[in-house]
């Protein structure tokens, strides 16, 4: 221990003290390395437009936003237990004043940092209609939000009561994300919403695009591992079990061979169906209403109504254009 410092502590290491004994020149070549990433970020492989630099939209206060959004959709469950008739609806009111507030202005940063005047949200007066008609349409969401509630009870014989279901099951926390994403980025708030999607993703382990199209009465049981792309559709009272694709088959391109965005290429899903754990449906076929896809099944042809699918029906019916009726 050097003379006079404290017994206990210990010296700050400094950059200048970063160098090499034996030739005491600098360990890290810094000044090369940062000119090289400077020439890749400016010049080699820019990917930014040029004009001015925005703000990217924060994943932090989007989650925020999603976080006082339910709790006015279900004060007692996820704001205060002790609200009582005289208070819900000031908190109700404070809980969506923050909510929007904090929205508009992600949406209109999001909409900046893209760099696209075409895009919903580039001026802030777009920015506050489109909040403005988002908010109008929470009411009927959280209906549609009580059929998926309704739908798990219904459909988990372990589940015990709704509020289980509603703060403790991952595919309820999923689904609330969903719902407020795909209003939004049916309102062309895109970036905004994929990125609230993100959040359920790492939140639940559930990946489902914002453009994907769902049903009332939705029901994921456990959950970990789904994946619905962007172009789905789903309809009434389905329920789908855990590492379930909804996926794409084929990627079509253009003629200088670059993807062709936005073709419907993710399954349709008829009322009244149940997906099985680890089934992968790809393409843009249709499940026939109340079939059912049993696990671990690789289909990638329509489904006709009423049918049960397995990994034995399918090796029975090898070549044949149409799955029979079970």
């Amino acid at each position: 221990m050097s003379h006079g410092q404290p017994a206990g502590s210990e010296r700050l290491t400094t950059g200048s003290d970063l160098t090499d004994s034996s030739t005491s020149s600098p360990r890290w070549d810094l000044d090369r390395l940062v000119t090289e990433l400077r020439i890749s970020r400016e010049e080699t492989h820019s990917i930014r437009k040029d004009g001015v630099i925005h703000r990217p939209p924060s994943r932090d206060k989007l989650a925020q936003v999603i976080s006082a959004l339910t709790e006015a959709l279900f004060p007692r469950h996820y704001g205060q237990y002790d609200l009582d008739g005289e208070n819900i609806d000031y908190f109700v009111g404070h809980r969506l004043s923050v909510a929007l507030d904090l929205l508009s202005d992600q949406i209109h940063r999001s909409a900046l940092f893209v760099g696209d005047e075409l895009i919903p949200g580039f001026r802030q007066p777009e920015a506050v209609e489109l909040t403005r008609s988002f908010a109008a349409e929470l009411p009927a969401l959280r209906g549609v939000l009580i059929s998926d509630l309704r739908a798990a009870f219904v459909g988990d014989p372990a589940a015990k009561s709704f509020p289980e279901i509603l703060i403790g099951y991952p595919g309820m926390t999923a689904i609330i994300h969903h719902r407020l994403a795909h209003l939004l980025y049916g309102f062309g708030a895109r970036l905004v919403a994929r990125l609230i999607a993100e959040i359920a993703h790492t939140r639940t382990g559930i990946d489902i695009h914002p453009g994907a199209t769902i049903g009332s009465g939705f029901f994921i049981d456990h959950g970990t591992g789904v994946v619905i792309g962007e172009t789905a559709i789903i309809g009434d009272h389905v329920r789908i079990y855990q590492a379930v694709t909804l996926g794409a088959r084929h990627f079509p391109t253009d003629d200088d061979g670059s993807l062709i965005k936005g073709d419907a290429r993710h399954p349709i899903v008829e009322d009244d169906v149940v997906i099985y754990a680890g089934a992968t449906i790809l393409g843009r076929i249709t499940i026939g209403r109340g079939s059912t896809i049993g696990g671990n099944v690789w289909l990638t042809n329509d489904v006709p109504p009423n049918n049960v699918v397995t990994q034995a029906s399918l090796r029975n019916k090898v070549g044949s254009p149409n799955l029979q009726k079970s």
